[in-house]
């Protein structure tokens, strides 16, 4: 079962940093500042996304989206690892 949790997690994980990837581009493409603010500071990336949904939208389900295999695999694990 702990190789299974892992494989998910690690499917998660790439999906997750693809879609982070993703928006970050979406955020240099509307301003440097823009990029360089999500880049280094959590609380714009938040405030890009409401401002920006057109565009940040589907980075940032698709993020979710790698966001619960991981979870799923966590729980899967188990607490020894």
């Amino acid at each position: 079962m702990e190789v299974i949790g892992m494989i998910l997690f690690f499917v998660g994980a790439i999906v997750a940093f693809i879609g982070g990837i993703w928006f970050l581009i979406a955020a240099f493409q509307e301003s440097v500042l823009w990029g360089l603010g999500c880049l280094f500071l959590g609380p714009v990336s938040l405030i890009f996304l409401i401002l920006h949904w057109d565009a940040a939208g589907k980075p940032f389900l698709v993020q979710l989206a790698g966001a619960v295999p991981m979870f799923a695999g966590m729980m899967m694990m188990g607490p020894n690892v």
